[in-house]
């Protein structure tokens, strides 16, 4: 069996950003975050994608 990367709502999204459904919105507007996965009407993000804004505004802390 293959294991999948799940699939996240808006709503998950941000939680695991820990920031609010607009703010959500606008980074995924400025480019922060990836659009999202488009399954008819439905958005998504993969959880990794939403992993790695974190890992890459670690990285850029320091630059």
């Amino acid at each position: 069996m293959e294991v999948t990367d799940p699939l996240l709502t808006a709503r998950e999204g941000a939680k695991v950003l820990q920031v609010s459904i607009p703010t959500f919105w606008r980074r995924v507007a400025d480019g922060t975050v990836p659009p999202p996965v488009k399954i008819g009407a439905l958005s998504r993000w993969p959880h990794s994608e939403i992993v790695a804004v974190i890992e890459n505004a670690k990285a850029l802390r320091y630059a």
